[in-house]
């Protein structure tokens, strides 16, 4: 099975602004709008040029109306995705769906799952392994998906690490509106300063390549994680695989069609 080159995190902020934009109409332009309530990467579709477009709304919700805050709900969707807010209490608002975006977005950065047991103790949820690092200028540079080598622009993922800082907060009310997340992200995907030329960066490759060192007896177990696709020419492609959600690997399939 022939697996394809990492994405550039470039066409992973297009595939993040796509769905975006999908999460944007249903919440602020439909006619009645919508909480999508199981926003995660197995559920956004690409077509060949990574434009991305919404499935499965199995689990969606009309959003509250009049003086209603929230709707209540029986708790449903994918662990390591859902809000806190709604897991615990079971309040639904269009503010969960930007958490779970949040999720969504730090999985492009970081070319990890939302939830991976392989991965050593404390790194097992995504969020929880990433929040200290968000927001910090120094530490954000650990979030990035090392297989990116520098490729990537310092200013795009600077703001891309600060967007999700905003979207998983623990406070609903501070979160976004997915029209605002659509504005921080459209230019993005231009950025061309790299940071392989940064002092900062390269600090931080030493640093990784020294951690890496001295861990490595320790992590011969684990299983290295997969890139982001990109294969063929088929019509429509998922960002994750099986029953595990990833954002960084599928395996090529000869007969997928649009649905």
């Amino acid at each position: 099975m022939q697996q394809g080159p990492c994405l550039s995190l470039a066409i992973r902020m297009k595939i993040a602004l796509g769905a975006a934009r999908g999460l944007a109409f249903l919440h602020e332009e439909a006619e009645r709008p919508v909480i999508y309530r199981d926003f995660k990467t197995s559920n956004i579709l690409l077509d060949a040029d990574y434009n991305a477009k919404l499935s499965d709304f199995g689990l969606a919700k009309d959003a509250p109306d009049g003086d209603k805050t929230h709707v209540s709900t029986r708790v449903m969707g994918t662990y390591g995705y859902a809000a806190p807010e709604y897991v615990m209490t079971g309040h639904l608002t269009s503010k969960s769906d930007v958490y779970s975006f949040g999720v969504v977005l730090l999985e492009m950065m970081t070319g990890r799952r939302s939830m991976d047991k392989n991965r050593p103790n404390g790194e097992h949820n995504l969020v929880e392994w990433a929040r200290p690092h968000l927001g910090e200028r120094r530490r954000f540079f650990r979030l990035i998906d090392p297989r990116l080598d520098g490729n990537f622009s310092i200013k795009g993922a600077q703001k891309a690490a600060q967007l999700a800082h905003a979207c998983l907060s623990r406070d609903p009310k501070s979160r976004p509106l997915m029209s605002d997340v659509v504005e921080v992200l459209k230019p993005l995907i231009n950025l061309k300063d790299m940071a392989s030329s940064s002092y900062l960066f390269q600090s931080m490759q030493a640093e990784r390549a020294a951690a890496n060192s001295n861990n490595q007896t320790g992590r011969n177990g684990l299983k290295p994680h997969a890139s982001f696709p990109r294969y063929g020419h088929q019509p429509v492609r998922t960002l994750s695989n099986g029953s595990h959600p990833s954002p960084y690997r599928q395996s090529p399939k000869a007969n997928d069609k649009q649905p």
